[in-house]
């Protein structure tokens, strides 16, 4: 009798030894996951399919009641802004030299055929640079000229069967490269003159860490638990900054393979290296990462927010609005972190950071900064809030800063606030004034 194999790579599985129940169907989790997203490979997708589904949805539009008309609404506008990001796209490849020797059927890809193509990896290949880079800001430059770059070398391109792979190779060498030109490394924060930052270390800074949106993961990670939780667990904030330390390469091999699941034979062509040089690299980039991990994470799992955390972030929000200093104290751990990049503030201890926000909640401060109200959100697979401040004089309230929060493992109180700047608010699909 023949042996089983994995459909993935052919390899044999493992012998069952005479155990009983559900065998292995692959052969390793990353054969499970490559054969996961070939089966949630997307659509086709035209330019006349997405100006069709703008038609269909825009006439379904009629006074409907509020709630309805603004789920609507959002479909439409969603359906619009992929169509103008495919004609953005085309129009920027059009602007490029032309010079292609490209042979048939590659040639019968014009500009828009091509946009439309690779629109469909858009937030995939977004969130690979996102890992890679740690903000949000330059993922989205890194997709544009991934896709750039892709338009210039469409002669290698043998297929739409490989457009995810050959798109994810040309994604990983453009990251390598802006991490070559910045040669940016994690430091430490120093102490600001005049400011009691607490007893505990100095953390790492990482000034261009920023948060993603957990909205725009691509739709099989959203709609999968299995993929869902890799994504979190592959997204959080303590271990994106960790990732953060390590050399470009060794950073490149973990996300390919622990990340994305590619095999090491396909993550070594992806970096054009050798397998030997992949698992190298694997070995060291492991321990390192987890030497930068919280001491309660080294065993890195993913964890979804709990009822009991989501209670907590509605408690933490209403103690804000209320300016109420002894409730929002309660509900932190008493050696909590607090870090505001790109800032040089940091705080670490729960007196350190009430003394801090002390004179900003005090209406009778000089320091006053003004009422408070909040909104929830979700960053990086972790509870988010949005906070709004209306200063004094003054009937608006404005985006002031976006809070990520970490929960001590196993509890229900704040153990990290990682805190940024409003000019993300939009990409939360949150305001900028209320």
């Amino acid at each position: 009798m023949a042996a089983e194999v994995c459909p993935v790579c052919g390899e044999p599985l493992a012998a069952r030894a005479g155990r009983t129940g559900r065998g292995s169907v692959y052969c390793s989790a990353a054969c499970r996951q490559k054969a996961y997203r070939e089966r949630h490979q997307p659509g086709a997708l035209t330019v006349q399919g997405l100006i069709d589904e703008i038609g269909r949805r825009a006439g379904q539009l009629t006074p409907q009641p509020p709630a309805a008309l603004y789920t609507r609404v959002t479909e439409l506008a969603t359906a619009i802004a992929q169509l103008k990001r495919v004609a953005r796209t085309a129009r920027d490849t059009a602007a490029e030299p032309s010079g292609s020797v490209t042979p048939a059927p590659v040639t019968e890809l014009d500009e828009t055929d091509f946009a439309a193509l690779t629109e469909q990896y858009r937030r995939e290949i977004q969130v690979h640079c996102y890992r890679m880079t740690g903000s949000y800001d330059e993922a989205e430059d890194l997709v544009q000229e991934t896709f750039l770059r892709a338009w210039r070398a469409r002669d290698g391109f043998q297929g739409r069967a490989s457009a995810r792979t050959w798109l994810y190779r040309i994604a990983t060498n453009a990251c390598l490269d802006l991490l070559r030109r910045t040669a940016r490394r994690p430091q430490r924060y120093e102490p600001v003159p005049g400011m009691h930052h607490g007893d505990g270390e100095p953390p790492a800074r990482i000034t261009w860490l920023q948060p993603y949106p957990d909205d725009e993961l691509p739709v099989a990670e959203r709609e999968s638990p299995e993929s869902a939780g890799e994504s979190r667990e592959t997204l959080e904030l303590v271990l994106l900054a960790a990732i953060q330390h390590l050399p470009a390469r060794q950073r490149a091999a973990l996300v390919l393979r622990d990340a994305l699941g590619l095999t090491a034979a396909e993550t070594a062509e992806a970096l054009e290296t050798s397998v030997a040089s992949v698992n190298s690299a694997l070995q060291r980039a492991r321990p390192a990462l987890r030497e930068h991990l919280p001491g309660d994470r080294a065993d890195w799992r993913a964890t979804e927010p709990t009822r009991q955390q989501q209670a907590v972030l509605e408690r933490y929000m209403a103690a804000v609005e209320r300016l109420d200093l002894d409730a929002m104290t309660a509900l932190l751990t008493e050696d909590v972190v607090l870090t505001m990049p790109p800032n040089p503030f940091w705080f670490t201890g729960r007196d350190a950071l009430v003394d801090f926000v002390r004179v900003s909640l005090d209406p009778a401060s000089p320091a006053f900064l003004g009422h408070w109200r909040s909104l929830p959100a979700r960053a990086n697979g972790q509870l988010a809030v949005g906070n709004y401040v209306r200063r004094p004089g003054t009937s608006v309230f404005r985006a002031q800063v976006l809070d990520v929060l970490r929960f001590e493992e196993g509890g229900d109180r704040i153990a990290e606030i990682t805190s940024f700047e409003p000019h993300l608010f939009p990409a939360f699909g949150l305001p900028l004034k209320l």
